[in-house]
């Protein structure tokens, strides 16, 4: 039993003998008024903590009603201590549950004023309470409408928001590359390609991609594999060059990258550029395994990439010579001193 659960275990053993000590003294009236007391005790505390900050908010409103119903668990808080009145302090408790209730309904709608919840959806759609509609179909589960409504107050994410959970994912992209074209952010445009892929149209899907692609050219390995399975060929051939004029640059800041300079150019039948690529990619990764010999694995990948089969099985002989040493380290660092047998 971890201490956690001891420490709760004692509190209510504790709670119960203090209870059961109680009872034995002055029985179970005597329980019930303390219970009584220290309950509106608490809540007569809390709510004139919360009175006094709002009065120094000067928010007088709200202030004036919780000094009220500060009194009132006052009043609750007299009647137990000198145990009278008992039918008012039983009216005081179910006051202040129906206000608790009330609380929790009131809250579940936080948009909606009084009035406004005992109206239906339609009703206050046609009072023109968008807004207010919005909530009422989403709570009823008619997101479609739902939807609508937020197209007429201008809140086109919580209309994407409110297509996706109606499964109308066409809907939602439609809507993230109108937010696209107005807000000029990129992150709707992979939205967009992520709701056409789950609608199933992955030509809207790789064309969003590709706009994406544009502004975020990391991503043309992506759009190229997407118009590959479209079958797509020009657009295949467009996104490749355009994804390994990427990585070119990328490889003059970090030579790991002539890796996918070397197999994009190889798959564009630029045997040439590839070699070259791949010749470049060997050096960086010779020069990796000096300083970590877990380099010597991409290192023969290289050789193997430029053909040379001998120097590629030397390199690969190398990377398991330094992870047969690391597995040894690893199982003599595991091992403990054997027990003694008595």
């Amino acid at each position: 039993m971890d201490k956690l659960k001891v420490y709760i275990l004692t509190f209510v053993l504790v709670l119960l003998g203090i209870a059961g000590g109680i009872v034995w003294a002055w029985g179970w009236t005597g329980l019930l008024r303390v219970v009584l007391l220290l309950s509106f005790l608490v809540l007569t505390l809390g709510l004139l903590f919360f009175t006094a900050l709002t009065l120094y908010a000067e928010s007088w409103k709200y202030g004036i009603i919780l000094g009220v119903l500060t009194a009132i668990s006052g009043y609750a808080l007299y009647l137990s201590w000198v145990w009278k009145g008992l039918w008012v302090i039983g009216g005081i408790i179910i006051f202040f549950l129906a206000l608790f209730a009330f609380g929790i309904w009131y809250i579940s709608e936080p948009d909606l004023g009084l009035i406004d919840r005992f109206k239906s959806a339609k009703s206050l759609e046609k009072a023109g309470k968008y807004k207010q509609a919005a909530r009422k179909y989403e709570k009823a589960g008619d997101y479609l409408k739902a939807a609508e409504m937020y197209i007429k107050l201008g809140w086109l994410e919580s209309a994407a928001w409110a297509y996706e959970k109606a499964g109308k994912y066409s809907n939602a992209a439609e809507i993230y590359e109108q937010l696209y074209e107005k807000e000029k952010d990129t992150y709707y445009l992979k939205e967009a390609h992520e709701y056409w892929k789950k609608a199933g149209d992955m030509e809207r899907a790789a064309k969003a991609l590709e706009r994406y692609a544009e502004e975020e050219p990391w991503f043309w390995e992506d759009v190229a594999k997407l118009y590959e399975e479209l079958g797509n060929e020009e657009k295949v051939r467009e996104a490749w060059e355009k994804a390994l004029e990427y990585y070119k640059g990328e490889a003059q800041e970090e030579g790991v990258f002539w890796e996918d300079v070397g197999n994009i150019a190889r798959k564009l039948g630029m045997e040439e550029l590839a070699r070259e690529a791949y010749g470049k990619f060997l050096e960086y990764c010779l020069e990796e395994a000096e300083e970590d010999p877990m380099w010597w694995k991409h290192v023969a990948e290289a050789y193997d990439y430029l053909g040379e089969n001998e120097k590629a099985e030397e390199a690969r002989e190398k990377y398991e010579e330094y992870r047969a040493k690391i597995m040894k380290a690893n199982e003599e660092t595991s091992k403990f001193p054997e027990e003694k047998k008595e």
